[in-house]
């Protein structure tokens, strides 16, 4: 077999056409398995056990971790703390000048002549809540698919400053789907270990619906006027935030009328919530895509993946914390009230506001619970309204052609994770053990010139080389250098006939529920200057891992996509009819998206 590393000539004369009967053509959709419509937990995902994680915990220096649980009584104490020195600052007299010149709350005229809440704010409170449920829930179950965040780019195990799982064990073959864990059903939507998929959809798709709703609640909060209760208007806000917090803390709570206008606390907390929040929700969301990042280099190099990552679960804490507070603080400063000014539109002491919130509450609750089961037992409605949603945008980020030359060798990542269902069969290890010297790529379909390539005369096409960065599905990244030859170069060699519309790649591999490991692409990706078969990784010929002979990268896609120990590429016109016809194994079995561009 010739040296891997050795470069040929350009020049080098293409491999000869062959014949491939229709029966060679078929010979791999009839080694695929469709996946099921319901969900059975005992067999979900290869009957992956449903592994629980540890105790969240953020490292404090190189190697010391601090259990978060910790915080509970940690904060407690402080607050007990909080609360003795407040009661003691009452009573010290520049302090009591300092509450008497800042009460609180700043009562602007306009606030006076137009008191009260539309019932557009009420109507958007409550679903703004309900969309929340399943942000919040789909998105821890993302994040236990890889339980670990870094403010690095690269995911190199121990360099991570946020983990919910163990250090990974001594085993150069440990895949991030192992490192995965699981949830309760109550609180991940839907709470099965490595249910990905589906969690997209759900946050996807909720997160469109949510976007949606915040821009006409910023149409109307500007158009209305009610922007003025919630952004600051002059900078005596920031004393009078602090005289409130020093008032609730001694318990001795400061007069309310948010009928007409919030307090400082509360505005500088709405504030940030709606205009500082919300927005880097949505810009560290999309700072997680692998076709914005490959496109947008300049972005992605102060944002990286990981980063973004890193932030948009900050985001979630202060959600989580800002909701907390907000309920607490309704129900101890006058519950009926607080409740009838955004439920009932009056400012009284009746219980029509109460009332109307116990029915958002069922409601809510009845969906909280239903939505687990209701995935479990309809994962394809969930997949398809999903995409329903998203698709438009996915559709729209993956046109988005790029360029080499955001990396350099500098760059590589020290460790890359590995993935996927290793191959084990007879066929791929009498390949391995003869150093692939029989291995050979089919290439069929919708072309004019199918074809049977060694792995010496894929090195003898002309070489390609690109240093991208890997998006997994799961969250993690990491960079590497590729070489190969471009999918230009097989089309040029191919032909595709105008009919094909699709390329489908086939695996050595079989996916966790057996039945070979495939992934469909659009035709138009494969003359994406980043679209290639790559057989060397970091200058060495792939290692089994990650995907010896021959995978693929398409950077405008996420990497379960990326098929690795490639035998076959089939151009067509549609999926349908292979395999599940979803257009990949993970679309068929485990309800991924075959556009995964976001």
């Amino acid at each position: 077999m010739p040296d891997p590393r050795e470069r040929r000539s350009n020049g080098h004369e293409p491999p000869a056409p062959v014949e491939i009967s229709p029966d060679v053509v078929r010979s791999f959709r009839s080694q695929l398995t469709p996946g099921e419509d319901v969900i059975d937990p005992s067999t979900w995902a290869g009957s992956i056990p449903q592994a629980q994680g540890i105790a969240p915990r953020v490292r404090i220096g190189r190697s010391r971790w601090f259990n978060l649980l910790w915080l509970l009584p940690i904060v407690f104490v402080a607050l007990i703390v909080a609360v003795a020195a407040a009661k003691g600052l009452r009573n010290v007299a520049p302090v009591e000048r300092f509450i008497a010149r800042y009460p609180g709350t700043i009562e602007t005229a306009g606030a006076r002549t137009t008191p009260g809440f539309p019932a557009w704010v009420g109507v958007q409170h409550f679903f703004n809540l309900f969309l929340m449920i399943f942000i919040i829930r789909s998105g821890l179950q993302i994040l236990a698919d890889h339980p670990r965040l870094y403010w690095t780019r690269h995911s190199t195990p121990g360099k991570e400053w946020f983990r919910a799982q163990t250090a990974i064990p001594n085993d150069p073959l440990w895949t991030a789907k192992q490192d995965s864990i699981r949830l309760p059903r109550q609180v991940g939507l839907p709470g099965l270990r490595h249910t990905i998929g589906l969690a997209r959809w759900w946050h996807l798709g909720t997160d469109a619906i949510w976007l949606l709703n915040g821009l006409v609640f910023y149409v109307l909060l500007f158009t209305t006027g009610q922007w003025r209760r919630v952004v600051p208007t002059t900078w005596a806000v920031f004393p009078n935030a602090l005289s409130v917090l020093i008032q609730y803390l001694s318990l001795h709570w400061p007069t309310e009328n948010g009928w007409v206008a919030y307090n400082g606390l509360q505005l500088l907390a709405y504030f940030i919530t709606i205009f500082v929040a919300a927005p880097l929700a949505l810009i560290t969301g999309l700072g997680m895509s692998p076709a914005l990042s490959a496109r947008f280099k300049r972005v992605s190099k102060l944002l990286s993946i990981q980063t973004a990552r890193s932030m948009h679960f900050m985001v979630l804490v202060w959600f989580l914390a800002f909701i907390v507070m907000h309920v607490t603080l309704v129900f101890a400063t006058g519950t009926l009230n607080n409740l009838n000014h955004v439920y009932a539109n009056r400012n009284d002491e009746s219980w029509i506001g109460s009332a109307v919130f116990a029915a958002s509450m069922l409601l809510c609750g009845v969906a909280w619970v239903a939505a687990t089961p209701f995935t479990l037992h309809r994962p394809r409605v969930v997949q398809r309204v999903g995409f329903a949603l998203v698709g438009p945008a996915q559709r729209l980020f993956e046109h988005v052609d790029s360029t080499p030359g955001e990396y350099t060798e500098e760059d590589i990542s020290p460790y890359f994770w590995h993935n996927g269902e290793y191959p084990d069969s007879d066929e791929y290890t009498a390949l391995f053990d003869g150093n692939f010297a029989d291995y050979r790529l089919r290439i069929n379909g919708l072309v004019a010139n199918p074809v049977d390539l060694t792995l010496a005369e894929l090195r003898a096409l002309p070489h390609h080389e690109q240093i991208t960065q890997h998006f997994c599905i799961q969250g993690w990244s990491g960079i590497a250098k590729w070489g190969g030859v471009s999918m230009q170069t097989i089309m040029d060699l191919v032909k595709p006939t105008p009919e094909a519309k699709w390329v489908v790649f086939y695996s050595l591999g079989d996916g966790a529920d057996t039945g070979v490991y495939y992934d469909a692409h659009p035709i138009e990706q494969m003359s994406y200057h980043l679209t290639m078969l790559a057989y060397d990784m970091n200058d060495e010929p792939l290692s089994f891992g990650h995907g010896a002979p021959l995978r693929l990268r398409n950077e405008t896609q996420l990497g379960f996509k990326q098929v690795k120990w490639i035998k076959g590429v089939e151009f067509v016109a549609d999926f349908t009819d292979i395999g599940g016809g979803y257009g990949g194994y993970n679309e068929d079995h485990e309800f991924f998206g075959y556009r995964q561009s976001i």
